[in-house]
């Protein structure tokens, strides 16, 4: 069979490179970004720097490596590599040319980000906490044993110059974790955004402190909300910029989704919220000479903006044309790079308006599926988007079988561009070759439309959630576009356990795939890692109401389940442990109702190894064929 007669295979689809961390020089000249791709061979996923010379109109590839920056002179790239034998990641500096590079650090248990200074002289990075010594003296007297919420490592933050490499580091003796940090233009200042602790838990408990560098003085940016997400100091280094969330008890008023931007004058101590009407969760990327480039969600789309001192904000590329994930900008506003993807393609790496990757030449030649965007009402009247996804030469006229896809998050979304993007795990090429047509639901509780959107699955987790998803099913049916007596469901994570609830709280579906999913929200809430993620859903811990907590598990139906249902679930998922997957499996087999559970050893709710995603995506093509076609 010609190839243009066939779509990707799974191991294609796998092998689709992923482009990430771009970085744009401060003279506007050269891009570095890191591309992606399976090795089938050594069977690991390979992590390659490459960088494009505008002079040149051509990308080279440079080196191994992940989280490329250009010195602020635009001659040389710094980046995080484990080098040659190493295990860890450590900064190494090199010019373009690659003729005098150089180990930077060397950190026992590796660096974890960093940024230049300034002027070029040396880097700021953040790494963990050297270990105690008493702990140290502890494990050799006693063995190895953890105090949990009492012994963990912050993030600390490091200085070192690139000629002595003598490390400094700047938060000795702070009792705060770093999660992220910016230098002044004057080099002068650093701002920290910190947590209490690295502990899950913390995360909603954002702070803001300043460094003064010259002088050694500290100071807390005091205020009322949590912080999160990114931060960034004006040119001038008066004031910062940030997102933030109301402090408040209660569903999402502590969840950074629920935010806005805000600005600290360091003279005055004021807060502005210059986007007061703005009904999108803001991420601040850099503030520059012109403006503050921000990043939003707005439905399927990723606009990319300015923010000008007015209040002013200029959206930058074409909005309707592509989602834009990620966004590089020179101090002075006059350059632009970004990763966009355009309606049914993989992500390419655009600089000053140019396209200057082409990854989407492995999709020429080839049958490709089509995503448009669709909308149904739910029961409750609640207007729901959705992608479906279809064969390009499409019978309108013939009734399909139907697999939904659910994303996980809940605070994500689907969006119309090509499923390598941001799906490792479910084959929809396969699928639309066999026959099938996809719909991924954006449910209540997806981001990109609107705070109260975000918030409408608040105590309404699971039967909320089924409604979205089987009037999207109806509505299919309805048009005579789906076979209403074969549709499946499946989803990852929030994804996994929206399709454990479907299976067992409805006969509606005829085969399930439930993947890292929540099949039981007592279980989750004292085995997972963020239980805080489980109150600000249900309002309250199961110990104070544990109504909802049933209502809310897919367990609690298990009586009248009959849905088919394969278990996929990462042995090592911190997130959703894999307790949730055997309860399920269990229950589903004492009610006798076809079942299989695969566990994948070793992994949380990824794997670094692209024939573990293989394998997932064909254990879930054989089983949705052997129960809706054959």
């Amino acid at each position: 069979m010609n190839k243009s007669d066939t779509y990707l295979s799974i191991e294609e689809l796998l092998s689709i490179p992923a482009i990430s961390e771009l970085h744009l020089s401060e003279d506007g000249q050269q891009v570095a970004y890191v591309k992606n791709t399976a090795d089938w061979e050594e069977n690991i996923y390979r992590d390659s720097i490459v960088i494009y010379e505008k002079g040149k109109g051509e990308c080279t590839p440079f080196t191994e490596g992940t989280s490329p920056l250009w010195s602020p002179d635009s001659t040389r790239l710094a980046y995080l590599s484990a080098g040659d034998g190493g295990t860890v990641n450590q900064i190494f500096a090199e010019s373009i040319d690659g003729d005098d590079r150089i180990q930077v650090t060397d950190e026992e248990d590796g660096v974890i980000q960093f940024k230049w200074d300034p002027f070029g002289k040396g880097i700021y990075y953040i790494a963990q906490s050297p270990e105690s010594e008493e702990i140290k003296k502890r494990r050799e007297q006693y063995g190895d044993f953890h105090h949990v919420g009492k012994e963990y490592r912050n993030h600390c933050l490091w200085y070192v110059e690139l000629i002595e490499q003598v490390p400094n580091q700047l938060t000795e003796g702070r009792d705060f974790h770093i999660q992220e940090f910016d230098v002044s233009t004057d080099g002068d200042k650093v701002v920290f955004m910190v947590t209490p602790s690295p502990e899950g838990e913390d995360n909603q408990r954002g702070e803001l402190y300043l460094l003064d560098r010259s002088s050694g003085e500290w100071r807390k940016l005091e205020g009322d909300k949590v912080v999160g997400g990114n931060v960034c100091f004006s040119p001038q280094a008066t004031k910062v910029c940030y997102t933030a969330s109301l402090r408040e008890k209660g569903y999402y008023k502590t969840h950074i989704m629920d935010s806005t931007l805000e600005i600290y004058d360091l003279t005055s101590g004021q807060r502005i919220q210059p986007l007061l009407d703005f009904d999108h969760a803001v991420v601040p990327i850099r503030w520059t000479a012109k403006g503050i480039l921000l990043m939003w969600q707005d439905k399927t789309n990723y606009p990319i903006g300015l923010l000008s001192e007015d209040g002013e904000l200029d959206v930058l590329g074409e909005k309707s044309d592509g989602c834009i994930m990620e966004a590089s900008i020179t101090a002075d506003g006059n350059h632009l790079a970004y990763r966009k993807a355009a309606p049914n393609e993989t992500f390419e790496v655009y600089a000053d308006g140019e396209k200057i990757t082409h990854e989407n030449v492995l999709l020429r030649g080839r049958l490709t599926s089509n995503r448009e965007i669709i909308s149904w009402n739910s029961r409750d009247g609640l207007e729901i988007e959705g992608v479906l996804t279809t064969p390009k030469e499409m019978d309108w006229n013939k009734k399909h079988p139907l697999l939904v896809l659910l994303h996980g998050g809940p605070a994500w979304a689907s969006f119309p561009i090509h499923s390598s993007c941001f799906n490792e795990k479910y084959p929809v090429e396969s699928f639309i070759e066999k026959g099938f047509i996809v719909l991924e639901p954006n449910y209540r509780g997806s981001s990109g439309y609107g705070n109260d959107f975000l918030k409408a699955n608040y105590r309404n987790l699971g039967i909320g959630d089924y409604e979205d998803v089987i009037s999207g099913v109806d509505a299919l049916v309805n048009r005579g576009i789906a076979d209403g007596d074969r549709v499946g469901v499946m989803g990852w994570s929030q994804g996994g356990f929206i399709s454990a609830f479907c299976s067992t709280y409805s006969d509606r579906f005829k085969a399930a795939s439930v993947g890292g999913g929540i099949s039981n929200w007592v279980t989750n809430y004292v085995n997972t890692d963020l239980p805080s993620f489980i109150r600000m859903h249900v309002g309250e811990t199961p110990w104070n109401d544990p109504e909802i907590y049933a209502k809310a598990s897919p367990t609690t139906y298990i009586q009248s389940a009959s849905t088919p249902t394969l278990i996929q679930h990462g042995e090592k998922d911190a997130r959703v442990p894999l307790p949730n997957a055997v309860e399920l499996h269990k229950g589903l087999k004492d009610m006798g109702v076809e079942t299989e559970l695969v566990v994948f050893k070793g992994m949380g709710y990824s794997s670094d190894k692209p024939g573990i995603h293989r394998a997932i995506m064909e254990q879930n093509l054989v089983w949705f064929l052997k129960w809706l076609v054959n």
